[in-house]
């Protein structure tokens, strides 16, 4: 069995979530954007799939790097493949990113798993069939009963764990809003959601605001009193020092890194400087399935839970898999958003989530997805 064809078809489709100057995700009006699909055939007629943001997996991408790597080899030698592309990002990783990697792996075990009518969490070894989600919500923004103030949060919140959520995560108020980041104003929140849910549902902030040390100091102690069970991503993440600092300093577990780039070599490197206290992986983040489970079983190594980072098949897949993860990120989430609504080009939702907060894994082969070909080929860009 050999790989014979890799190729990237772009469609549009209707979303209403928008991005603002800094990335951040907020609901708006519907409106058409594009989304890829990475296609990897082998010569038997087996396909493998993911989908990827049109500009991570670009035709100069795959022609130059992964179609020399992929093309006449066999697509079940899939740590051999993630090695070879890996080695091209020497000199060219501001082309071949670790999200462009992480494409390619997810869609070689998507054709593993279809393959051999198989899913993908049997193929690597389940531990669970099911795991709780935490709700996470979107930033903070400025719209009236949308995420503007600290009881915008405590109401949604409520509504949140009347969903099933057991656990919830804050992301709050970034720029462009014109006066954050703002530690107090974090603090109100947080301290509204603990209000609105009471002592028994686990919370969570990311707050990746480019904070100090100082500032990252007071809103984890802030933190401690409303007995959250996590602080995520207070400070820029290229300094791990500052991160030992806080780990050393605040009773609440620091988790990271999450954005940082060197996949599971730079997650050990926090491991050993101790600069968190549960680690982060993600699928996107660390170029790959096969890298993630390298950073779940790292952590476990060191008796430490590794929490996914991001929603979607391949991170549930990883979490199904392990037994030191505790949670699965379901979001964002917003008031003026349905989760539950989906995306017009699966047939369902990878990830539904039961009254009691469980999301079950799919046992449909491959990834998970139930994949509607019709509209991608019916909305074909270019």
């Amino acid at each position: 069995m050999k790989i014979v064809d890799v190729n990237v078809r772009v469609f549009s489709h209707t979303t209403r979530r928008h991005q603002d100057t800094a990335g951040h995700a907020h609901p708006g009006p519907p409106h058409k954007v594009d989304m890829a699909i990475l296609t990897i055939v082998a010569d038997d007629g087996t396909e493998g799939y993911c989908f990827s943001p049109p500009e991570v997996i670009r035709p100069h991408v795959i022609d130059k790097f992964v179609k020399k790597v992929l093309i006449g080899e066999d697509p079940f030698a899939r740590e051999r493949l993630w090695q070879d592309l890996a080695h091209w990002q020497r000199g060219s990783a501001m082309q071949l990113t670790d999200r462009a990697l992480a494409i390619v792996d997810c869609a070689l075990w998507d054709l593993a798993g279809r393959k051999l009518n198989m899913p993908v969490h049997k193929l690597i070894g389940s531990y669970r069939e099911k795991i709780p989600a935490y709700g996470s919500i979107m930033c903070g923004d400025e719209l009236e009963n949308g995420l503007a103030t600290p009881e915008d949060y405590g109401r949604f919140a409520e509504k949140l764990v009347k969903r099933g959520y057991k656990g919830i995560k804050l992301h709050t108020w970034m720029p462009p809003v014109s006066w954050a980041p703002n530690v107090k104003m974090d603090l109100k929140a947080c301290a509204a959601v603990r209000e609105a849910v009471g002592p028994d549902i686990d919370l969570m902030i990311d707050a990746f605001h480019w904070y100090t040390r100082t500032e990252a100091l007071e809103l984890g102690r802030g933190l401690e009193k409303l007995d959250f069970a996590w602080i995520e991503e207070p400070m820029d993440e290229q300094s791990s020092a500052s991160y030992a600092w806080l780990a050393e300093n605040l009773d609440i577990p620091v988790l990271g890194p999450e954005s940082a780039h060197g996949k599971q070599f730079s997650r050990a490197e926090w491991i050993t400087s101790k600069a968190c206290d549960i680690l982060r992986a993600g699928v996107h983040d660390n170029g790959g399935i096969s890298p993630a489970m390298k950073c779940m079983h790292l952590a476990e190594s060191f008796g430490m839970n590794c929490e996914i980072h991001g929603n979607g098949a391949p991170n549930l897949i990883v979490a199904a898999c392990v037994k030191n993860a505790k949670w699965y990120e379901r979001g964002l989430l917003h008031p003026f958003l349905e989760y539950d609504d989906g995306f017009e080009y699966l047939n369902a939702l990878v990830d539904p989530m039961d009254e009691d907060g469980f999301v079950h894994i799919s046992d449909k082969p491959g990834l998970g997805e139930d994949i509607n070909f019709d509209f991608i080929n019916a909305n074909l860009v270019g």
